[in-house]
């Protein structure tokens, strides 16, 4: 920790080139990549939860609270990693945002709104594997009460685990007996409890995430196999190959979103995942600075981007695959120009 009594020309270049070390790449692509990235990731989410609000895309009232709290989730991420983090640390590197008890709680709230993320993709997808292969256990799970216990339930445990982090920093410098930047303690890399608080931190997330939906996927692709040669041969038997299947219509639908956000998540947490491993395997350190030619760097922001991008891809899978969104990001768009044309009359 570094102490100023006033905020002399080397100190303060200094600490800006500490805080492009500590978590804020610089460069042209990552200025155009961020903000580009929160332009179109807050209305996609934000007319995500307007549209499910509304319950009028045929789905049930069981996914529509995976889905809005997914999306919410989703909008806390590109605020608080992307917006508050990524964009102002770029473009104001000496902003409030980096006083050290602003900063710390910024940080807390991104690993918070991760977590909460991912694992509401996990969640969604084990609703989804109950509903799909547990009939017996689909009556009493699958409604909106347990997916409301459980969208809670994840939240509160995520705020949890990431409070520690606070705790975790400590000021770079101090100027004028302000406390400035996030710097992680000495302790941080010593302590056995800190020690073991980062590996378990590592392996909630994104690592066990990553394991469940991938095990999940492959449980439902191998009941949904059975049960429809099953159901072919016994349509077979009743002569009904040539009448549609409402059942394998409706079946269908709900696997291509269910595998459409899983797959979307498992892609793009793969880099960051293989980070985590690389990290923790090779026993070398997170990036030290925003050096191009680094490979862990490289890696590691790669890992980043795909990751805060999750953010932005579910509106997209949701347009996609389910008309009546379709139908209700129209009616959405519609209805301001209706009121300008009323208004012009």
């Amino acid at each position: 920790m570094y102490k100023c009594d006033h905020v002399p020309v080397n100190c303060r270049r200094g600490s800006e080139r500490q805080t492009e070390m500590h978590g804020v790449p610089t460069g042209l692509l990552f200025a155009i990549y961020y903000p580009v990235l929160a332009a179109i990731g807050v209305p996609a989410n934000v007319g995500v939860i307007a549209i499910l609000s509304r319950r009028r895309c045929g789905l049930s009232g069981c996914i529509i609270y995976y889905l809005v709290s997914m999306a919410a989730t989703d909008l806390l991420v590109i605020i608080t990693a992307v917006i508050l983090s990524r964009i102002a640390g770029i473009y104001f590197p000496s902003s409030f945002l980096s006083i050290t008890p602003v900063c710390s709680l910024r940080t807390s709230l991104i690993y918070a709104a991760i977590d909460s993320s991912a694992w509401l993709t996990v969640v969604f997808t084990f609703d989804r594997f109950v509903a799909i292969c547990c009939q017996k256990l689909k009556i009493r799970y699958c409604t909106q009460r347990t997916a409301a216990l459980v969208i809670g339930t994840v939240c509160i445990l995520s705020c949890v685990k990431s409070a520690f982090m606070y705790f975790a920093n400590e000021p770079l410098y101090i100027i004028n007996n302000v406390p400035w930047y996030c710097n992680l303690k000495l302790e941080y890399y010593t302590s056995p409890a800190w020690a073991a608080y980062d590996w378990i931190r590592s392996i909630i997330t994104p690592c066990l995430p990553f394991i469940l939906i991938l095990l999940l996927n492959a449980l439902t692709v191998r009941h949904i196999v059975a049960a429809n040669r099953a159901r072919r041969r016994l349509r077979a038997q009743n002569n009904d190959d040539n009448q549609s299947d409402p059942e394998m219509e409706k079946r269908k639908k709900s696997m291509v979103l269910l595998f459409a956000i899983s797959g979307t998540f498992i892609l793009s947490y793969f880099l960051f995942f293989i980070t985590v491993f690389y990290v923790r395997i090779a026993n070398v350190p997170y990036f030290s600075g925003s050096d191009s030619n680094n490979s862990a760097f490289i890696l590691e922001e790669c890992g980043y981007m795909f990751q805060f991008m999750s953010s932005c891809i579910n509106p997209f899978i949701y347009a996609g695959t389910q008309s009546k969104f379709r139908a209700e990001i129209k009616n959405l768009l519609g209805y301001p120009m209706g009121l300008i044309v009323k208004m012009c009359k």
